[in-house]
């Protein structure tokens, strides 16, 4: 039982109250891109607020053999790559091995590309304000290496915006895009569930449902 009182009822509601921050947005060349599945309710929110298109944005991390928490890059959709240089080179991984690890996840990546998409190409984000959000941010990994990879593919503004996040989480995250939205840095942090009253697992038929009608 959460020692303190929750922040959002659901996904839903924090996608509600996080649209009210964004309305700015409201009339721009904005993609709202969602980081599945738990970003997608959240997500899906704020495309209906502001009459955006709603995409994914698929990451997957690229762990460090024998020690997978570690990462060594990502691969993220569109086909962007990054790597950590420095963990690659202070554990002097071959190039072979970063490419069995990245084939083996692109087909992850695919795989839940197809999932929820179908046969729609994603968006073009090239020249355009892109919103990037997830239900929350504790350590932000998942956030940073998505941020490197979008920016890859030209869009003009990166923004993330999340209803909740650990407070240093969210400054590091300010640095690294062109803005930043956290509705609420509480301390102590705690978790990102432990700040909704509920925070079952998205599904899979979730995501395609909500992504579905809003897709361009």
């Amino acid at each position: 039982m959460s020692e303190h009182p929750a922040l959002f009822r659901d996904r839903t509601d924090a996608g509600r109250q996080l649209a009210r921050r964004l309305l700015d947005f409201k009339g721009r060349d904005v993609v709202i891109l969602a980081l599945p599945r738990g970003g997608v309710p959240v997500a899906a929110q704020v495309a209906r607020s502001l009459g955006a298109p709603l995409d994914v944005f698929i990451v997957r991390k690229l762990g460090t053999p024998g020690h997978e928490e570690l990462a060594m890059g990502a691969i993220a959709s569109g086909g962007v790559r990054v790597l950590n240089e420095e963990v690659i080179r202070a554990l002097g991984i071959p190039e072979e091995i970063i490419e069995e690890v990245a084939r083996r996840e692109l087909r992850e990546l695919v795989r839940r590309e197809q999932d929820y998409r179908g046969q729609r190409p994603p968006p073009d984000v090239a020249g355009r304000t892109v919103i990037l959000i997830d239900d929350g941010l504790a350590t932000g990994s998942t956030m940073r290496a998505a941020v490197r990879a979008l920016r890859l593919l030209g869009p003009r503004q990166i923004v993330v915006a999340v209803p909740v996040g650990a407070p240093p989480t969210c400054a590091e995250l300010g640095a690294e895009a062109d803005g930043i939205v956290c509705l609420a840095t509480p301390e102590p942090f705690m978790s990102v569930g432990s700040w909704y009253e509920d925070f079952a697992q998205t599904s899979d038929e979730e995501v395609r449902g909500l992504l579905e009608p809003r897709m361009e």
